[in-house]
């Protein structure tokens, strides 16, 4: 039997509870399907630098080296600065990793009240470079009391960068429905962002069989809520992939539904998966929080691990869990979290 080594970081707030609810539903997948999990548990986040200063110990990214996986909650708390969540933990492990794609997919839930106005169904994946572009902190703030005090942040777009999350988009878009949307917004920003669309162009030549098109990123914002069927693969920027991606949470219906993966596809290091949504301290320890993102974000690590067909299963029965009701306060509902992961796994 198959076991996989995965580090298990619930993170703060709501993570402390939608975490351990979807690792039921994996771990009962794995005994469906014939696999198990080595989990092991760390206290990384938020929390952790409450208590010692830091969000995680200076040895962790050698520890976590060591797993197939990370499955992550969320990090932040109120008491700690909102800016050092993502410069402390999150970019510290997707950059350190090089986990350069962030996969963020967008689908129909059945049974889940939409706000859009269009029934057309959709079905599409946000591929957001991840380590690179605008949220590369290079920058600083000068004379910031002053009156002409100022604050520099630098984006950094490299060949290399582009070419491989082009790559995987382009190869993804083969396995999905052959087509790739890349936004932009070149018409301003016209050195890094230019580089940006001469790059994938040249990488679009190598892939004749997937169509390929550009749009700016106004234009793809307003699309989203429009015309959303219109997507295949949308390959964008660190940014911009980030707003379009809580999007795509708000027009399946809520960002709790939404699940990701920063993915090194080499698998020369672990991959992290986390739900796109936050930690939520206001509504934590209330066992009302909405599963299903973290699931999702389970159902893509068993992917990337090579476990399609429970992964196909997990998903299966999600959708069954909220075609038959059973639906999250966030969604109209009044099921508990443990209601939900215990539903997903009756129907597994």
């Amino acid at each position: 039997m198959t076991k996989y080594k995965i580090a298990v970081v619930p993170g703060d707030g709501i993570g402390k509870e939608i975490v351990p609810a979807a690792m039921e539903v994996l771990l009962a997948a794995g005994e469906k399907f014939g696999f198990s999990f080595d989990m092991e548990n760390f206290d990384y986040g938020a929390g952790y630098y409450l208590e010692h200063g830091k969000f995680m110990p200076e040895d962790a990214l050698e520890k976590l080296k060591a797993f197939d996986a990370v499955y992550f909650g969320a990090v932040g708390l109120p008491g700690v600065d909102d800016t050092l969540p993502a410069k402390d933990y999150t970019f510290k492990v997707r950059t350190q990793f090089q986990q350069y794609v962030n996969y963020r997919p967008v689908r129909v839930y059945p049974g889940v009240t939409r706000p859009l106005r269009s029934e057309k169904p959709f079905d599409f994946v946000v591929v957001r470079e991840n380590t690179e572009g605008e949220f590369v902190q290079v920058g600083n703030q000068y004379l910031p009391d002053e009156e002409n005090g100022m604050g520099v942040d630098t984006s950094i777009f490299t060949r290399k960068g582009i070419e491989r999350v082009a790559h995987y988009a382009f190869q993804l878009a083969r396995t999905r429905r052959n087509k790739v949307t890349h936004v932009t917004k070149s018409n301003t920003l016209i050195n890094s962002l230019s580089y940006w669309d001469r790059v994938i162009k040249e990488v679009a030549t190598q892939y004749p069989d997937v169509t390929h098109d550009q749009m700016y990123i106004d234009n793809a914002s307003a699309s989203f809520v429009l015309k959303p069927e219109v997507f295949d693969v949308v390959l964008t920027t660190n940014l911009f992939g980030d707003i379009l991606s809580d999007l795509g949470g708000a027009i399946m219906g809520s960002l709790g539904l939404g699940g990701a993966g920063n993915i090194n596809p080499e698998k020369d290091f672990p991959s992290m998966f986390e739900p796109i949504h936050g930690s939520a301290p206001d509504i934590a320890g209330k066992n009302i929080a909405n599963p299903i993102g973290q699931i999702w974000s389970g159902v893509m690590m068993l992917e990337h691990l090579g476990e399609n067909e429970a992964a196909n299963a997990i998903l299966a029965a999600v959708d069954k869990t909220t075609e038959s009701g059973v639906l999250p306060v966030d969604l109209g509902g009044s099921s508990s979290t443990q209601e939900i992961s215990k539903a997903v796994i009756s129907n597994l």
